[in-house]
């Protein structure tokens, strides 16, 4: 399978959705976007993963993402299911916040690497994977993270690493291991120490390491 790479762009690809034919990257505009298969409709855990989707969506408008999703059955079903979805919120009576790509004939799911060998419906038929693409508003791949189709996402780390990609664009510096919007950031190692006192006015911290070697800094955004 094709798949794709880190810093790729996406495909411009046209597909039938929940709110009509789109291309993907006139769908985008301007803005960074998350592009979600999963494996079926009506299945238990997609469902769940689409409602908590559902729920963040003020979240990622706030912070510019464009949502779509994607899923290898009809248009119809998309529909129909969507209702079943915003239902499992207590919200029957909405509409589904972001739209689902119909991809039936299962070749969208191939052409970005999407499917799942080890899990199969009951026509022998692969399912997709659960992927989130995170794409930049240069339509470029900027995060993949592949579940397999029996573990269930998490937003809330989804999210964050949007925070982090969003972040780390526009600032020469890094995010640490289970960082979060509002704790230290680290300066990257190409900034030498006039560059990064002259950037980060709320001044650099360098933690003491047996090497001797000043790698650690950090500082406030």
């Amino acid at each position: 399978m094709p798949g794709l790479l880190l810093g790729d762009e996406l495909p411009n690809f046209e597909a039938d959705t929940t709110i009509g034919r789109i291309k993907f990257h006139d769908f985008l505009g301007g803005s960074w976007g998350i592009l979600f298969s999963h494996p079926r409709d009506f299945t238990p855990v997609c469902t769940t993963e689409l409602a908590r989707a559902a729920k963040l969506a003020d979240e990622f408008k706030k912070r510019d993402v464009k949502m779509i999703a994607l899923s290898v059955d009809s248009v119809e079903d998309h529909c129909s299911w969507s209702k079943d979805v915003m239902a499992l919120n207590g919200e029957a009576d909405k509409t589904l916040p972001y739209p689902i790509i119909a991809d039936d004939k299962r070749e969208l799911a191939v052409l970005l690497g999407m499917l799942d060998p080890d899990e199969k419906d009951k026509d022998g038929l692969p399912l997709t994977a659960r992927c989130v693409f995170v794409v930049g508003p240069d339509k470029k791949l900027k995060l993949s993270i592949l579940y397999p189709a029996t573990t269930g996402r998490n937003f809330d780390e989804i999210l964050r690493v949007i925070d982090s990609l969003q972040l780390t664009a526009q600032k020469k510096v890094a995010t640490p291991v289970d960082w979060k919007p509002g704790d230290k950031v680290m300066v990257i190692p190409s900034l030498s120490s006039s560059e990064a006192a002259t950037l980060f006015p709320n001044g650099v911290t360098t933690k003491e390491v047996p090497s001797g070697k000043q790698y650690l800094r950090y500082t406030h955004i």
